[in-house]
């Protein structure tokens, strides 16, 4: 999917604790976002190369959830060779929410950092 320039669309999965902060956050300062749900919406390939692409694999890849835990040598080895293959396939590996306004690429939704998102969203 391509979103034209200033359309925000976030990913994550909606029982995640921070994709709720985020959506509560979105609410209270009135800004309009697109919410794909991994579990509900799926993740395709196209969507997956374009977030390794535009963040690295190191900053999507989520190495220290349950998820990763649970995965064989095997498929950890595939976050070096295959990134994009490996987070379609695990959904939850990827580190949320991710954020896509526009063309630009941004992750996570830090206490710390929040104010710098919402101004960044707002923007």
């Amino acid at each position: 999917m391509r979103t034209l320039a200033g359309m925000i669309t976030y990913y994550g999965i909606k029982n995640c604790d921070t994709v709720k902060r985020a959506r509560t956050a979105l609410q209270d300062h009135g800004i309009d976002a697109r919410f794909h749900d991994f579990r509900a919406d799926g993740i395709d390939m196209a969507l997956a190369s374009d977030m390794v692409a535009a963040l690295g694999a190191k900053v999507v890849v989520n190495t220290r959830g349950t998820t990763w835990r649970g995965l064989s040598d095997t498929d950890k080895a595939r976050a070096d060779s295959d990134p994009a293959g490996l987070i379609a396939e695990f959904p939850a590996l990827i580190k949320r929410p991710v954020w896509r306004k526009g063309d630009a690429w941004r992750i996570g939704f830090a206490k710390r950092d929040e104010a710098d998102m919402l101004a960044w969203l707002k923007g």
